[in-house]
């Protein structure tokens, strides 16, 4: 698809707006400093701020003044932010978009107290949503969605101590950890801009199908992208033997001295394992896990697209939806 100059201005219109939203917050000036600081410093690394833009779009989707979005659209980005915090802590990341992550620069237990913080201040920007009867609606299921994503963190650390995982289970941690706050995104954003209950059901069903595509993306992107680009060091899940679809995918095709080998390579400590992630690489492309991978992101980006096509929109907000899904399925970062 075609990304068309009126699509692009709308798209970095409504991010401006989020940005202002979330400046006019003044989280850098409240006190205390050592709480607050953090979670400035965390918004302000960024980020192209693809679920607001998907509720602010998913509104533009149903009625003209998008802008009954923004409180929505600033509570999801300051919640994905908070879940970044913590993740970086849990995981020991010592970057986050070319960063120091907080944990680095103020210490684990800032990192703990101010992502809490950042959490309550989500749901502070999602009650100033002006329609106060849409709050019924929208609290359950920002509720329901902050909680799976919990739900999503703590599979993925206990992935980390099993000795087996099936490709299945890493699916639907996935779909927990990352994709439910892509489809929450587009569910309430249409709620805002005037959706049914169906209409914004079956747009978190889209939004689950595309951050399937996202997270498929940034495995593969943590094994074959550029670090410059990236913001973070490549190989990390390498050396982290973090149970991705690309290495599930990996162990299931390999046979024989290779998939002795790499059963060999996950056995190192993660200091060892960082000598070994362009051999480990190499077994992936042994495998075709890159290619398999690529045809993941593909099939569901599409049926992503086909479901959008379907749906009763607005012409202009659904070329703005398909033009926010052609960005994010052809991210570099």
């Amino acid at each position: 698809m075609t990304m068309y100059p009126d699509q692009q201005k709308k798209l970095k219109l409504i991010r401006e707006a989020v940005e202002e939203q979330l400046a006019a917050r003044s989280l850098g000036t409240r006190s205390p400093e050592g709480l607050f600081a953090p979670i400035d410093y965390t918004l302000r690394l960024g980020g192209k701020r693809i679920r607001p833009l998907l509720a602010c779009a998913a509104a533009a989707a149903f009625t003209e003044a998008w802008q009954r979005a923004l409180p929505v659209a600033v509570a999801l980005e300051i919640f994905h932010n908070f879940t970044l915090l913590h993740d970086d802590l849990m995981d020991r990341s010592p970057l986050r978009r070319g960063q120091e992550t907080v944990y680095r620069r103020w210490g684990d237990n800032t990192a703990i107290l101010s992502g809490d913080a950042m959490s309550i201040e989500a749901y502070a920007s999602l009650a100033e949503v002006a329609d106060k009867s849409l709050l019924s609606e929208l609290l359950p299921r920002f509720s329901q969605m902050a909680l799976e994503v919990c739900v999503g963190q703590q599979y993925d650390m206990e992935f980390e101590t099993r000795s087996e995982v099936r490709v299945e289970e890493y699916m639907e941690m996935i779909r927990l950890k990352t994709s439910v706050l892509l489809g929450s995104s587009l569910e309430l954003g249409a709620l805002v801009g005037g959706a049914t209950a169906e209409q914004a059901r079956a747009l978190y069903d889209v939004g689950i199908q595309l951050g399937l595509a996202f997270q498929i993306q940034d495995d593969l992107l943590d094994v074959y992208g550029d670090e410059k680009t990236f913001g973070k060091p490549i190989g990390g899940d390498i050396v982290n033997a973090k149970k991705t679809l690309l290495l599930l995918y990996t162990l299931e095709q390999l046979q024989g001295e290779e998939l002795k080998r790499l059963q060999e390579i996950l056995t190192y400590t993660p200091e060892e394992r960082r000598a070994y992630i362009d051999e480990v690489r190499a077994l992936y492309d042994k495998a075709g896990t890159r290619l398999y991978a690529e045809a993941e992101i593909e099939r569901l980006t599409s049926e992503a697209y086909h479901g959008v096509e379907q749906l009763p929109f607005r012409e202009e907000g659904r070329e703005l939806l398909l033009a926010l899904f052609h960005t994010l399925s052809g991210r570099t970062k």
